[in-house]
């Protein structure tokens, strides 16, 4: 049963729809229900399971329900997340012959950091209340449902069209799934949240800072290091915080850097640049996850940010506030499992270079990833047992070194594993003609955008220059965008077929009715994982985790000979995962 949910003024609005996006013959009239309703309706649909399989729920972006559902404590098994679908489909060289690519208002990304944009978002109601109404009063947020199911049908049209050849269509309708399944995942686990101890918190910044300072002080051991920078640079009314102030200082004092970071730094003898750099990092703890951050990101003993996912183009996550994705070793000691629980804090085993191996089917590099440790294993082929230079070498052909000792080392590769180093030069110069690259499930770079073609024309010896650096520059994107995101899509599998498995694993009758939910996902980083789970269901949980990673594999690539092991820690708290 395919569930179109859209706002509609009285509540939401459910329809039935067929595959294709059209109304159910069988019941082609959209129901209205109150937005008090809404969760028992959902949850009675979840447990009715009409035709036998849980609905797939249809809607504008999982963020606009879905939260709101959990809080209700209800569940859902699966859905089709529109604008994250829309995003691939916009983009994808599967789909791009489809009217549904041609007709998108797509705009070029600059920033590969940014994610590209196609559905656009929903225009607000025409009701809209002022700034300080009361948004209870009004309807949800999102388009309207005749909209949302042509979007749909649009969607499904382009998916239908796209070729069988090298199993193109079978191959991005995973992506589809995978991609609004991680939506459903990335909901669930801002509503659970990474289990985090404010009292161990409070410890480790008192350790580090000493105690909580008056709202707009430095801590006691921040301002003992400015005092002491102040006497060492002889400058009284240094600012430690202001870079304008500390470059002046520095240079008053006969250390010309251009910069103050910790490795320009280093190359100075002056004694100020110990206290400097030590200021510097505590710093950083106390800005970054200091008291303010503590009180307004952990509450009832849990750290819950936003997902964004898809936020990266090449498919990674992203996250808004709280800096989810990187949580610095100086805190993990307060990432605390609750009492009777564990944290299995999972790491796919260099997964990108693997991912590279399976995508180049490289036969020798698959073989070296048969061991544990890919990079000794590559050592042990042509480097004399070196793994820091079989392993910079191996980075540098995936992110474009060609200087320097990882540039030196490149034709040592390309002749042991030429397959390899060949599909990420053949991804290079694709982006250097402003071509585009697609991951193994059909997520394409986005193009370059009409001024990027500018920059590559040239009338001139220097304009040349810049043309070639911009064309190089746009080739290493590309030469990573096409690992990055295949491993993304690997990980994107993992995930969805993790949080079914867990799911399994739980009592009968527990879960999304409120009561106990067993082991859960808590957080996720590219390649790792971290469940919270019950003491006594840690093995179950770890194999769980294994045959996830087995079958993302599987449906990736299929039965390819390249392993993709996954190391695991069963810990109390995050900082002695590793």
């Amino acid at each position: 049963m395919y569930l179109l949910l859209a706002a509609h003024p009285r509540g939401a609005a459910l329809q039935e729809l067929t595959l294709a996006g059209l109304a159910q013959p069988a019941n082609p009239e959209p129901r209205v229900v109150a937005l008090t309703d809404l969760a028992a309706v959902v949850r009675e649909l979840e447990a009715r399971r009409p035709g036998g399989q849980p609905p797939r729920w249809i809607w504008h972006r999982t963020q606009d329900w879905y939260p709101a559902l959990l809080a209700s404590g209800v569940e859902v098994e699966r859905c089709y997340d529109l604008t994250l679908c829309g995003n691939i489909l916009a983009f994808s060289q599967f789909s791009a012959h489809t009217d549904y690519a041609r007709n998108t208002d797509r705009v070029p990304v600059e920033d590969p950091a940014l994610p590209p944009k196609s559905l656009q978002p929903p225009r607000p109601p025409a009701d809209q209340g002022a700034l300080f109404d009361d948004p209870a009063t009004g309807p949800p947020p999102g388009a309207p449902l005749e909209e949302l199911r042509s979007e749909y049908a649009a969607q499904q049209s382009a998916l239908a069209g796209v070729g069988t050849e090298e199993n193109r269509r079978n191959r991005l309708q995973l992506l589809l799934a995978a991609e609004s399944a991680a939506a459903i995942v990335a909901a669930e686990m801002q509503h659970a949240g990474v289990p985090w101890r404010e009292d161990l918190h409070e410890q480790i910044l008192a350790g580090h800072l000493g105690p909580r300072p008056p709202a707009g002080q430095r801590p006691v051991k921040l301002e003992a290091l400015a005092a002491e920078l102040r006497v060492m640079l002889n400058s009284p009314g240094l600012n430690p915080d202001s870079p304008q102030d500390l470059m002046r200082a520095l240079h008053r004092n006969g250390i010309e850097v251009k910069s103050t970071r910790k490795w320009e730094l280093r190359e100075s003898s002056h004694p100020a640049i110990e206290p400097l750099l030590e200021y510097k990092r505590l710093s950083r703890l106390h800005t970054a996850n200091g008291w303010s951050w503590l009180d307004a990101w952990v509450d009832g003993g849990r750290f819950r940010p936003e997902y964004v996912v898809g936020g990266v183009v090449s498919g990674r996550w992203a996250s808004r506030g709280g800096g989810a994705l990187q949580i610095p070793r100086q805190v993990r000691g307060a990432v605390h499992a609750d009492p009777g629980h564990k944290l299995i804090v999972a790491d796919a085993s260099q997964l990108e270079p693997r991912v590279l191996a399976a995508l180049a089917q490289d036969s020798a590099m698959a073989e070296a990833a048969r061991d544990q440790d890919l990079y000794a294993g590559i050592a042990a082929k042509g480097f004399g047992g070196d793994r820091a230079k079989a392993k910079m070498a191996l980075l540098g052909a995936m992110y474009g070194a060609t200087s320097g000792e990882a540039g030196r080392l490149m034709p040592q590769l390309a002749r042991i594993y030429p397959r390899a180093v060949d599909f990420v030069e053949r991804a290079a110069r694709a982006g250097e003609a402003g071509g585009t690259v697609t991951t193994r499930l059909g997520r394409s770079s986005p193009p370059p955008s009409g001024q990027w073609f500018l920059s590559q024309r040239s009338a001139t010896a220097e304009e040349q220059r810049r043309a070639e650096s911009i064309a190089r520059s746009r080739g290493r994107f590309t030469r990573n965008f096409v690992v990055q995101g295949s491993a993304a899509d690997w990980a994107a599998c993992w995930l969805a077929e993790l949080r079914r498995r867990l799911r399994a694993l739980r009592p009968a009758g527990t879960g999304g009715s409120g009561g106990p939910v067993g082991a859960q996902l808590a957080f996720f980083l590219h390649d790792e994982v971290m469940v919270h789970a019950p003491s006594d269901r840690v093995d179950a949980c770890i194999a769980a985790i294994e045959e996830s990673a087995k079958a993302a594999k599987e449906l990736l690539f299929g039965p390819i000979p390249v392993e993709f092991p996954v190391s695991m820690a069963v810990v109390d708290s995050y900082d002695l995962a590793k």
